[in-house]
């Protein structure tokens, strides 16, 4: 071999040899880093402060006009501020709903009691973003962390017609009707025999648009950071682009505003 090959075959080995240094000193330097931000996060959590990269929230809400389930994907950004992404499924009803048992004698045991006068079953969708912001951190494994809660988005308002079993007055069979001008003396006569069954309007869905607002204090008393366990206490409001038909005879809204609470629980990573 030439002394020029010889050289060049050292030159070459050398180059090679320092890159695989620095890619191992690297490899060793993002380790180091991330076992010491777990380190940091350990400590953090034994002090009493929550820190994660994301939580996973479910929640079981019990409202002033009704009720509903949400699933909520937060991810922190700093210590005191977490992005949050919130999906909220709930009913509202009208606070002249009265549930009635069903009127016919030979259905004592298995007819379908119903609530007169209603026309349309109410359930709401929402989709929003926002903001979690710890007011105060749990001080320890054994405290209670309090957060603001703020987000907004879209609703989109899903009416469902409801349908009663009524009598037909000219003997005939009974038949299952939905409100209508033509059939409204039917609909809310004395000849309702029950309720038309949960089966019933799914397929005539109407869906109104609109927008949201919510905002809440949420106390997390989970005694470890990778559990979530909670309540949340809150307001919302809705504004849809048409008026919302609930009951017959009763105003028609496209504010709704309300109180609810919900009981949490979830993970955090």
């Amino acid at each position: 071999m030439s002394v020029k090959k010889l050289l060049l075959t050292v030159f070459l080995s050398a180059i090679i040899i320092t890159c695989f240094a620095q890619d191992d000193k690297g490899k060793s330097a993002k380790k180091e880093a991330k076992r010491q931000k777990v380190s940091d996060m350990i400590k953090q959590a034994e002090e009493g402060v929550l820190v994660y990269r994301k939580q996973s929230i479910f929640g079981l809400q019990a409202r002033s006009n009704g009720y509903g389930i949400f699933y909520e994907l937060g991810k922190m950004k700093t210590n005191l501020k977490t992005s949050t992404y919130r999906i909220d499924f709930t009913e509202i009803k009208n606070q002249k709903e009265e549930k009635l048992s069903a009127n016919d004698p030979g259905s004592f045991f298995f007819g379908n009691p119903f609530i007169y006068g209603k026309i349309n079953n109410f359930y709401q969708l929402t989709l929003g973003v926002g903001q979690q912001r710890i007011l105060g951190q749990k001080g320890n494994k054994n405290g209670v962390s309090v957060s603001a809660i703020a987000n907004g988005g879209l609703a989109l308002g899903l009416l469902r017609p409801y349908y009663v079993e009524v009598r037909d007055p000219m003997g005939g069979p009974n038949k299952t009707i939905k409100y209508s001008e033509d059939d409204r003396d039917l609909f809310l006569g004395p000849t309702i025999v029950g309720g038309g069954g949960l089966g019933k309007g799914w397929g005539e869905m109407k869906i109104k648009p609109g927008a949201f607002a919510k905002t809440a204090l949420r106390f997390d008393y989970g005694r470890f950071n990778e559990i979530v366990s909670g309540i949340e206490v809150g307001l919302s409001a809705e504004f849809y682009g048409s008026k919302i038909t609930i009951m017959a005879d009763q105003e028609d809204k496209q504010f709704f505003f309300q109180g609810y609470i919900a009981i949490l629980f979830g993970k955090r990573k």
